[in-house]
């Protein structure tokens, strides 16, 4: 079990809410990563587990009940818990939603990088039989009413949607391999990988080349999101603004192919709610934190599918 030597304070705005958040990760002798809102009259640890999402529609993930007691967006923080091998933390935030800082990994993971207390290794998840979770079963997986009102909404975006995520066994670590597909000139179809091994070449690979890599949107869409309750708290330092044409970016690149390696860290963070260092082989193609998510509970479904060490 590792925690941190100290409580490290972080100051931002949520991404999605536009609200100011504070958080302090706190050591913890607890196995395992907790939110907990102290905004709230009562609130209690918020485990920040795959079976605890409970909204990914909102282009993050959620842990908590959307209508109750949650923390949006918490991916890019547990990526950088995963990566520093932390497992064991409090984290007490006063508002609904985790700063998004600079919309990537880097500022957490040099607030935290020197005051990790280190002992022993993570828990290993093995993966012993191929699981993988295809777009077009998302549907069936909703609650009832939102299933009706997605399927007469969205019935041709479903049908003919051919994204997935699959979990097959590697040996050596969690290897990543990431396929985005857009209309976009920009970003057109870009793909990346990455072995995450828990050795320093592998976080030192992480840093340089992912860390930075920040979330994305398209300035033609702002006005929407911000009325459906998105990116009220987006704008040029925190998020790469596509423009309208979509050929171009209207804030400099970091990376020629950013946008898939952001979705690298997404995928890290939504790994990480297994509560351990996965041992896989993620292929993500058009994927999704709702992708991520399904995988994971399709791996846990069936013991025969992992072990774990």
């Amino acid at each position: 079990m590792n925690t941190l030597t100290k409580e490290i304070k972080i100051s931002g705005v949520g991404i999605h809410s536009g609200v100011p958040v504070n958080m302090v990760i706190k050591p913890s002798r607890k196995p395992g990563i907790f939110f907990k809102r102290t905004d709230l009259k009562y609130s209690g640890l918020i485990p920040a587990v795959f079976d605890n999402v409970g909204e990914t529609t909102m282009r993050n993930t959620t842990i908590g009940g959307k209508n109750g007691v949650h923390v949006q967006t918490i991916e890019h923080l547990m990526a950088t818990f995963f990566v520093l091998g932390i497992d064991s933390a409090i984290i007490e935030i006063d508002g609904p939603e985790t700063p998004i800082m600079d919309g990537s990994a880097f500022e957490f993971f040099n607030a935290l990088k020197e005051s990790v207390n280190k002992k022993t290794n993570m828990k290993k998840i093995i993966v012993k039989k191929t699981v993988i979770a295809k777009r077009n079963e998302l549907v069936k997986y909703m609650p009832f009413w939102k299933r009706i009102k997605t399927t007469v909404l969205n019935h041709t975006i479903w049908r003919r949607g051919n994204g997935y995520v699959k979990l097959s066994p590697n040996a050596n670590g969690l290897l990543i391999d990431a396929t985005l597909v857009y209309n976009d000139k920009i970003i057109g179809t870009q793909s990346y990988s990455c072995l995450l091994d828990g050795t320093k070449k592998s976080v030192d690979n992480f840093v340089k080349n992912i860390s930075k890599a920040r979330t994305f949107g398209k300035y033609s869409e702002w006005d929407y999101l911000k009325a459906h309750g998105m990116g009220r708290g987006a704008n040029e330092n925190n998020v790469i603004v596509l423009n309208k044409d979509g050929d171009g970016t209207l804030n400099k690149l970091h990376y020629k192919d950013e946008f898939v390696r952001h979705k690298i860290i997404d995928a890290i963070g939504d790994m990480f709610t297994s509560s351990g260092f996965i041992y896989g082989h993620l292929e993500s193609y058009k994927g999704s934190h709702a992708l991520n998510n399904l995988v994971l509970r399709k791996l846990f479904s069936d013991k025969s599918n992992y072990e774990i060490v």
